[in-house]
């Protein structure tokens, strides 16, 4: 297990979503479905995050897994 998350990158990941689809974000940065969970979190201690669309529209995902504002992007990674 880990404390810190893997930075899958130093960015947001911009996704059209459809409004009322569930979206489950990788919160442990290890999946290959980035900025969607694959299971890989596993024995790490993390759990993705459930995000439900309110509307269609393009929201930008955390990419760095430090965000206050997860699963969205709040800048965080210009910081780090």
């Amino acid at each position: 297990m880990t404390d810190a998350p893997n930075i899958a990158q130093k960015g947001a990941f911009s996704v059209e979503v459809q409004e009322g689809k569930t979206y489950w974000w990788c919160a442990c940065g290890r999946s290959k479905r980035q900025p969607f969970c694959d299971g890989s979190h596993k024995d790490t201690g993390f759990e993705p995050v459930k995000y439900t669309a309110e509307e269609s529209k393009k929201v930008r995902f955390c990419g760095c897994k430090h965000s206050a504002s997860a699963p969205l992007c709040d800048g965080t990674h210009n910081r780090l």
